[in-house]
Formats: C-alpha cells, structure tokens, sequence
C-alpha cells in the first residue's frame, strides 16, 4: 500500500511541476519578396534565394518562414493573396522581412509594375498591417544587380530604394539597407570574383544545358553570404532576434 501511495505521490509532483513549466516560445521570421530571396524548386539548382541560407544563422527558437516568391512585386504579392495568410498567422513578437524592388521596377508589366507613389503605399500598408498584429516590420532595399560596366558597379534600381528607405524613416521601421551592403560587397571582391556570388553555370548542367549567366540570382555561396549581411543588419539594429543567433 506505501509503495503504491508514494507512486502515486511521486506521479502527481511530477505532473503538477510540468503544469509550470515554462515552454520557450518560438518566433516566426517571415519573409516576403522576390526570387532574391525565395525557395527555389530542384530544377532551378544551384540557384539559391538569400531565404534559403537564413535559418543556418538562428537557434531553434526563431523559425524562418520564407514566403519570398519569383516575379512578385508589392502589388502582385498582394493581388495573388500570398499576403493574406501571413497575415492571418501573424503573433505578437513575430518578425516580416519585406524586400521587395527587383520587379516593382517593371512598370511595362502592368500586374507587377507599380509606380514609386504606389510602391510606398504598398510597403506602408504591409508595415501598418504587420503592427496590427503587433509584429515587427523590417524594411530591406533590394539586392543589388552585378551589373558592371567598364568595371564600375552600375546601379539599377533607380528611385525605389530611396522609397524604401523613406518609408523606414517616416513611419520608423527598422531597415537593413541591402543594396548598400550587397554593392559594398560587389565592389570588394570586383567585376571578375564576383561571379562566384551569382547563377553562373557552365554548360552541361543537368538544369542547364545551355549554361546560365545571370548576374540578378544567387548561387549557394552568394545565397551565403547576402543572408550573412542580413545578419549584420540584425546585429546592427540590435534586433530581439540578436539573442537567437548562433
């Protein structure tokens, strides 16, 4: 009889400590934007979005979702409700990494294309939308392009950057300025060693045949080291997420 009484005694302390322990939340840091930065599909390898290579940098506390998408800009994201489900998942404390520029740009497109006035209505409508959940936006110009010319980094991105960093500034949302960092890291390396960064593959690949020079996507390394710079960014705004990287 003792020896089933101090079995259930001991069964009910341990059940009653497990009521009081505390389970870590985990935090979710969504990505939206382009094919700089989304999943990409077997037949696209070695073609890497900047999303891909992100999660490596985290704990397990902090759960990358990257809902990044090829072609999208901050109308047809919306248009093609990828937007509304994030939005509906949101909880407070959660992260949206919004980068988007690549194809804003595209006004000859008009589903993706928007002007620079409707490119800042649409980033101050996902950075209100993200707070009403209370989340936190943070705000990312587009990667840059390795677009030499006579060995001078050209710049092809015209006014949206500038947008995107306006709207930070005007609403105070955090930015992580990536086409400064990414075209600091271009200039470095130079024209030639920069390849390494981007979709550049030799003939006789399994996914291209013809090979591939594509001076917009990342290869794995360059995949790498732009969410490295992603990074760097976190740690310079002194993110909460700081206290998850590894």
């Amino acid at each position: 009889m003792k020896t089933n009484f101090f079995k259930i005694l001991a069964a009910g302390t341990l059940a009653l400590l497990l009521s009081f322990t505390v389970i870590p939340k985990k935090t979710k840091l969504y990505i939206i934007g382009d094919s700089t930065a989304a999943n990409k599909e077997e037949k696209a390898y070695p073609e890497t979005g900047w999303g891909m290579a992100l999660q490596s940098y985290f704990k397990a506390d902090v759960t990358v979702d990257n809902r990044a998408l090829n072609g999208r800009s901050t109308k047809s994201f919306r248009a093609e409700k990828r937007w509304d489900p994030i939005l509906a998942e949101l909880n407070p404390g959660d992260y949206v990494f919004i980068e988007f520029g690549h194809n804003d740009e595209k006004v000859d497109k008009p589903a993706v294309g928007v002007s620079l006035a409707d490119f800042k209505i649409n980033l101050v409508n996902y950075v209100k939308e993200t707070r009403s959940k209370k989340a936190f936006p943070v705000l990312l110009t587009p990667i840059s392009r390795r677009s030499f010319k006579n060995g001078v980094l050209m710049d092809s991105h015209g006014d949206y950057p500038r947008i995107t960093r306006q709207v930070a500034d005007s609403l105070n949302v955090p930015l992580i300025d990536m086409l400064v960092k990414t075209e600091s890291l271009l200039n470095r390396l130079g024209e030639e060693p920069s390849i390494k960064l981007f979709n550049y593959v030799d003939s006789g690949n399994v996914n291209y045949p013809n090979g591939k020079k594509d001076n917009t996507h990342l290869s794995p390394e360059g995949a790498k080291q732009v969410a490295g710079l992603v990074v760097k960014g976190i740690k310079e705004l002194k993110l909460n997420l700081v206290k998850s990287l590894k």
